[in-house]
């Protein structure tokens, strides 16, 4: 499985380099700091995976992603930055996953893994008969009449807690999970999931509109949904920050 690193701080360069070498399998055919220089070198050499900073010189890595996008082989990305407030755009262009620094090791590894199996079952031979698989493997399990529901991350709209219990809602479907909503959002990545009130959490990317409220707050109205989430007081200045208000 072949890799470029895109990204323009050197020690982060070196840093999940290194990490990639000591646990994956992972070939690191080539390293850049420009976006510019990633769709040339794309022109004449394949690879498996692009491990993306958003923040590069001459392109960006979100229009850099854009463009890749389009190609008839694509690559999987892996965003990774220090922003996280790209994570909705990441979605859209169908990342396979998105990393925050600093790195967190563990986190890493984990995102290692799913890339190797993922290639795994993508090798010639490895699906015969049935359905190609999907890019991003980001699940999580619901429970619903005593049945495990394996769900993609993106179905969820948000969650509410009630007591040590969590409801959890998609578009069509409610969940509720066994454990209060404190554990279950920490199942959640934190790059497309906001704590916004004690007994709310929210999927940043179903945000439709943002309505100011009492005491300078704020109710959020959902895609799809007829749901108003608040945002608490507490809870405000980081949402400001990290929807640019």
């Amino acid at each position: 499985m072949n890799a470029i690193i895109v990204e323009d701080e050197f020690l982060a360069q070196q840093e999940l380099s290194w990490l990639i070498q000591q646990h994956s399998q992972i070939k690191i055919a080539a390293s850049f700091d420009d976006g510019l220089d990633v769709l040339k070198y794309l022109q004449n050499h394949q690879v498996d995976v692009i491990f993306l900073d958003i923040n590069i010189p001459s392109l960006d890595g979100v229009l850099l992603a854009q463009n890749i996008s389009k190609f008839a082989d694509k690559p999987l990305i892996v965003f990774i930055t220090a922003w996280k407030e790209h994570a909705v755009e990441a979605f859209e262009l169908e990342a396979f996953d998105y990393i925050l620094k600093p790195y967190h090791e563990s986190r890493i590894v984990t995102m290692l893994r799913k890339l190797e199996a993922s290639h795994q079952q993508n090798l010639p031979g490895q699906n015969a008969g049935g359905p190609a698989p999907r890019n991003t493997a980001m699940t999580i399990n619901l429970e619903k009449d005593e049945r495990i529901i394996v769900t993609d991350i993106n179905d969820i709209y948000y969650a509410e807690a009630h007591e040590k219990m969590t409801f959890v809602y998609t578009r069509r479907e409610e969940y509720v999970m066994s454990m209060n909503i404190t554990e279950f959002c920490s199942r959640l990545p934190e790059e497309y999931f906001f704590r916004c009130h004690r007994s709310w959490c929210v999927n940043l990317s179903k945000i439709r509109e943002i309505e100011p409220w009492f005491n300078n707050t704020y109710i959020l109205k959902l895609r799809d949904l007829d749901f108003q989430v608040p945002v608490s007081r507490s809870k405000v200045k980081e949402f400001r920050q990290l929807m640019r208000l």
